[in-house]
């Protein structure tokens, strides 16, 4: 079984599922795409408000969702973080670089998550993708500069081409065989699919 994640390192949804679903996944003996993508152009085609357009009641309610999700997933959130909004691209492209490389990449995406949800720190700063990414004992020099390349912008335009051709909502989005689950509130009906 595989299972396509469609993400960006800066959502805050994405922090608070990220954990749960790779567990799930291995539970399942799923293989995980990690898919990283261009959050803006998704939102464009599925016609999704990006957050500063939003009426204050739906900013409100993000942050009580935000709130009650960080508690029942027991994860520590600061629901209006120093560095949000910040570019996620960089970060994005870390990942894209990392899983092309065939490192195991899920163990720093949810340090990179968590640099901003929860620990107050710049993901479009290099100098904390370094930080992640020598904690991991990776090359920081030749992953940054993998990242920057052609051939890793390709992909990410792919990715993000694939997640709206897929009809993907918004991120996260779980595609198993072709079935979204979009939202990591929607784990558990993943988690149910797979058992079946």
């Amino acid at each position: 079984m595989e299972i396509d994640y469609y993400f960006t390192s800066i959502s805050p949804f994405t922090y608070l599922g990220h954990s749960h679903f790779l567990q799930i996944a291995k539970e399942a003996g799923a293989q995980v795409n990690f898919k990283p993508v261009k959050l803006g152009e998704v939102f464009a085609e599925s016609g999704a408000t990006p957050l500063p357009q939003r009426p204050k009641s739906r900013l409100d309610y993000r942050l009580i969702e935000l709130g009650r999700w960080a508690k029942k997933r027991g994860l520590p959130i600061n629901k209006q973080p120093s560095f949000f909004p910040t570019s996620p691209v960089l970060a994005d492209k870390c990942i894209i670089a990392l899983q092309a490389s065939g490192a195991e990449a899920g163990a720093v995406i949810g340090q990179i998550l968590a640099a901003c949800w929860e620990h107050e720190k710049d993901i479009a700063d290099e100098s904390t993708l370094r930080e992640i990414l020598k904690a991991h004992t990776i090359d920081a020099d030749a992953l940054l500069a993998s990242a920057q390349s052609q051939a890793i912008e390709n992909i990410y335009t792919n990715n993000t081409n694939d997640t709206i051709n897929a009809g993907a909502l918004g991120v996260p989005s779980y595609l198993l065989n072709g079935e979204q689950f979009w939202g990591q509130d929607r784990l558990e009906l993943l988690e149910e699919t797979l058992k079946q």
